[in-house]
């Protein structure tokens, strides 16, 4: 194997420009550790807030952008003994996607799951992890419930709508325009609603109000998702696109018993993580291979245009994953 590899690093934060083709050492694996050579890497909105300077990684991760990836493990560490080399991996990173080698923890890594490819199988771990740990671990998303989830043609948005809606939920979605609520009505949601024409307050509280609300917006949408809510519901606040502070009202959660709550994925322990990765390999990976549940496929930019794949996703004109292909 190499000992040196292509990667893309933030040079200084800022825009996508900023976003510049390097060379560094390949990883080694560390004790628990899998080195992947990455096939795809997959593209989030975390990866753009590291690059402006707002999220910065954890203690002890890889400096390099990219929070998910596939590929063939090529190396393993010590203590490791669920994955060999030559197998085929998509894993949660703590860092480090966007180069050709990545090290991350064997407990964080799942099979491709059968009938998926390397390019699909880097689309899962960010999105699978953060939407069942949330919705269903933390949100605790019941067979029958409401549940709206806003920016439902994210990558976030259409997993989540396809594991609500498998798993015997009511979904409900917003979306900016028509042709994105058109591929989250296809994806089963039960109604989709364009924030620019209607108020999602308004449809919900018609239907009896949402169980759970799963948001990443923030800003003045935490006070309307208040409203939104039936009594006993539960917000799961992940991000916060329009800004993380509000005023509000809390005489109206404690009247109506209202739960709010929220998490973001990086910071957790590898316990933790691992702990999604065990409920993701039960429940979700058998959905998977069955067909009920896959990506929704956006674009695909070479390693080498990480600034454009980075500017596409800024740009919210996306429907589902930004991949980098990175290797053949």
């Amino acid at each position: 194997m190499t000992q040196v590899m292509r990667a893309v690093e933030i040079s200084t934060p800022g825009g996508p420009d900023v976003l510049k083709l390097t060379e560094r050492p390949v990883p080694e694996p560390g004790h628990g550790q899998l080195v992947i050579k990455v096939a795809y890497a997959g593209v989030n909105r975390p990866d753009a807030l590291q690059r402006a300077g707002a999220y910065a990684p954890p203690p002890g991760a890889s400096d390099l952008p990219g929070l998910e990836a596939s590929g063939e493990v090529v190396a393993v560490g010590a203590g490791v003994s669920e994955y060999a080399l030559g197998d085929l991996v998509c894993g949660l990173l703590p860092g480090g996607g966007y180069a050709e080698y990545v090290a991350t923890p064997a407990a964080h890594c799942l099979p491709v799951p059968k009938g998926l490819d390397l390019k699909q199988a880097a689309c899962l771990p960010e999105t699978f992890f953060t939407v069942w740990s949330n919705v269903f671990s933390r949100g605790g998303l019941q067979a029958g419930e409401r549940f709206l989830v806003h920016g439902g043609s994210s990558g976030i948005g259409t997993t989540a709508i396809q594991l609500a809606n498998v798993l015997g939920a009511r979904v409900f979605t917003t979306a900016g325009s028509d042709e994105k609520c058109q591929a989250c009505l296809d994806l089963g949601v039960e109604r989709a609603i364009n924030y620019r024409d209607e108020d999602f307050v308004e449809v919900l509280r018609a239907e009896g109000g949402a169980d759970l609300i799963l948001d990443m917006v923030g800003g003045d949408y935490i006070p309307r998702n208040i409203k939104t809510l039936a009594n006993d519901g539960r917000l799961v606040q992940i991000a916060f696109l329009t800004g993380p502070k509000v005023e509000l009202n809390f005489a109206q959660i404690m009247m109506r018993r209202l739960t709010v709550t929220g998490s973001t994925l990086r910071p957790q322990s590898d316990l933790a993580k691992a702990r999604i990765a065990d409920d993701l390999r039960e429940v979700v990976w058998p959905l998977i291979e069955a067909g009920r549940v896959a990506p929704v496929m956006d674009s695909e930019f070479a390693l080498e245009e990480a600034a454009e794949a980075h500017t596409r996703m800024e740009s919210s004109g996306h429907i589902g994953k930004i991949v980098l292909k990175v290797a053949g």
